[in-house]
């Protein structure tokens, strides 16, 4: 095996292993509760030493993550957990790195290590905790937050056009982008354990609840009433389908999708759309994580996973090649090379 891959073994690990003793300091019934969890019962599962995970952060709510994980971690400055989860896969390509992070942390102030990280394509995984506000500083509004929306600094309704994370990730070169929600944690472990198997970048957006700041921000697609109809579960190979009744798809119509009721006009299942989240050709994965509600469903599960190399193995093949090609062994080497003379 390559020393830039992942050593995978069986290691006998349970959830307990990775739980910390630290005081989870989370709002009651802040989504990040169960975010944590999943991630305690992905770890445990991966075939990977305990020794060898490294859990970093920037700064917000989500940035508290590594206090709550008994694995080694590091909690950043804000905006900068990209470039510190970048140095520590350089520094050890065998470690399983994670970089928690959340909209403000991740597309504000770390916007730049945020998309040059996704575009070289450096073999960590990216948990974006998306609750639309900045909760650790009290409200503010994010570059997720939707226009329009009153804010501590928004008085009067936003006028900014929001990000949308998969667009940004995708238009960025991104291979792997998933999308799942707080109050799914099966889900979530799924996809969790998917994001970790993909060689490369894996960012995954997890629509997350503030019950303080912006309470109900995903309502529309996670409330009892109206959620069927606004959740997408996506499914390599399989049409896309939704409804309480499983009974409205998603058609491509020339270059816009549209939503269609199975039954209506003719339409049959095999109308509909098939997902094929290892197309290379990015469009439609484009196309599906734009879509929200009220028009269509959102999208959830694996969007895009596309294999190529990484940043991380072409540094360590390029380091390889150059001590083998190099004249210069040492440091004496070094020091005698070039032009040199004898000082009396």
């Amino acid at each position: 095996m390559e020393d830039h891959i992942i050593e995978t073994q069986l290691v006998n690990l349970s959830k307990e292993d990775f739980s910390s003793d630290q005081m989870v300091k989370w709002c009651p019934g802040c989504g990040d509760h169960a975010i944590l969890h999943a991630v305690e019962n992905v770890f445990p599962n991966l075939g990977i030493r305990k020794e060898d995970f490294v859990v970093v952060s920037g700064i917000g709510c989500s940035s508290r993550f590594p206090y709550y994980m008994n694995t080694y971690g590091v909690h950043g400055i804000h905006g900068r957990a990209a470039p510190l989860a970048t140095g520590v896969k350089l520094s050890n390509p065998k470690l399983s790195v994670w970089m928690i992070t959340g909209d403000g942390d991740s597309m504000a102030i770390g916007g730049n290590h945020f998309i040059h990280t996704i575009r070289r394509n450096i073999d960590i995984n990216v948990l974006l905790f998306n609750n639309k506000i900045y909760g650790l500083t009290k409200g503010q509004y994010s570059p997720t937050t939707p226009k329009g929306t009153k804010t501590k600094t928004s008085p009067q309704g936003t006028f900014e056009r929001p990000f949308n994370p998969g667009e940004l990730v995708i238009g960025a070169q991104g291979n792997f982008f998933a999308r799942s929600l707080d109050t799914n944690p099966k889900h979530m472990t799924a996809i969790f354990t998917e994001a970790a198997k993909h060689k490369g970048t894996s960012v995954v957006e997890v629509l997350q609840n503030c019950v303080i700041f912006f309470n109900k921000a995903h309502e529309l697609i996670t409330n009892r009433e109206t959620k069927d109809d606004n959740q997408l579960y996506l499914e390599h190979g399989k049409p896309l389908i939704f409804g309480k009744d499983k009974n409205k798809g998603i058609v491509l119509k020339g270059t816009r999708l549209e939503v269609v009721t199975i039954g209506e006009d003719g339409i049959s299942e095999k109308d509909l759309l098939v997902h094929n989240q290892y197309d290379p050709d990015p469009g439609i994965h484009v196309m599906l994580a734009r879509m929200m509600p009220p028009e269509f469903p959102v999208v959830l599960g694996v969007i895009r996973s596309v294999d190529s190399e990484t940043f991380d193995t072409s540094m360590m093949q390029s380091i390889k090649m150059g001590k083998e090609s190099s004249k210069i062994k040492n440091v004496d080497d070094l020091l005698n090379s070039g032009s040199t003379w004898t000082v009396e």
